[in-house]
């Protein structure tokens, strides 16, 4: 089975994306990205499947997956229980590690982790649940402290030598023959669109589906919509805008593809609960104290 595409958004003013996500999730499936993952379990037990390789998994099951090398964790629940945070995830692109090691040389053995890491590399699972809370703090934390955090769990994982090679060493990891699948074509040309006239029609005929079939595909793979997919990446991107940049809320819409405000607010609204400029205004509410303290030291 080819795994799906997973396009990490890390956002301008950070370096790398650290998160929690429940399970099931949109995520929580067999797929890969460029982006090297530390991956720890929270809660539950089942399968995880890493390249070539099926093992067990259970709280503390700690993993670093290389650059596109294909995983996935399955709960024995399947889907038919919710497990809240079960998750905690840690992505980052080796072009950020080297920018980090070409300013502090004692970073130099995270490449070497890194390279080990192009099979998958488990660790001990008492390792994992001493990692938990940092990953935990890590993925609400801001400015300095995350990049403290992240020194943290480096230092730790490559100060583990019990460490394990999960995929054979004569398995493929070939992004290539992934991407040559209907659905990471489908994605990457949307991602690669998005600020553009963008028609479903278009991506239907790059397909070379009919509607029918195109629409029942969409929805397999995604959980949503055409529609619903393209205005949830755009309105991400408009976040980040609105938390990083002056532009008005009108420049906003159109940069991210949006052609009419009406419509962008009621979607914005519909997604996050509140219109953008509301957004904006509570988000440097939330960057005051911080700015505060700065300049009382």
């Amino acid at each position: 089975m080819s795994p799906d595409l997973e396009l990490v958004h890390t956002r301008q003013d950070e370096s790398f994306r650290a998160w929690v996500h429940d399970y099931p999730h949109t995520v929580a499936k067999w797929h890969f990205h460029p982006e090297y993952e530390v991956h720890v379990i929270r809660e539950s037990s089942g399968k995880f499947f890493v390249g070539d390789f099926i093992g067990d998994f259970a709280p503390g099951n700690l993993v670093l997956t290389g650059s596109n090398l294909p995983h996935n964790w399955i709960s024995d629940s399947g889907n038919s229980a919710e497990v809240p945070s079960r998750d905690l995830v840690l992505q980052f692109s080796r072009e950020a590690v080297e920018r980090m090691v070409s300013a502090f040389a004692e970073l130099s053995p995270v490449l070497v982790l890194l390279d080990q890491a192009s099979r998958g590399l488990q660790f001990p699972d008492r390792l994992g649940l001493a990692i938990v809370p940092v990953m935990q703090e890590l993925s609400t934390a801001h400015g300095a402290r995350r990049v403290s955090l992240l020194m943290s769990i480096l230092d730790q994982l490559i100060g583990c030598a019990d460490r394990k090679l999960l995929a054979g060493p004569s398995y493929d990891v070939n992004a290539q023959r992934y991407m040559s699948s209907s659905i990471n074509q489908v994605l990457s040309y949307i991602q690669q669109n998005l600020s553009g006239n963008l028609r479903e029609t278009d991506v239907i005929e790059l397909s070379g589906m009919s509607v029918s079939t195109f629409t029942r595909f969409f929805k397999r793979h995604t959980g949503c919509t055409f529609v619903q997919y393209q205005n949830r990446l755009r309105l991400n991107e408009a976040c980040e805008l609105l938390m990083c940049t002056d532009l008005s809320v009108t420049d906003v819409c159109y940069r991210v593809g949006f052609n009419n405000v009406s419509n962008f607010n009621r979607q914005f609204l519909a997604l996050k609960g509140m219109p953008p400029s509301r957004f904006r205004a509570l988000h440097r509410l939330n960057e005051a104290p911080a700015q505060v303290n700065r300049a009382a030291a």
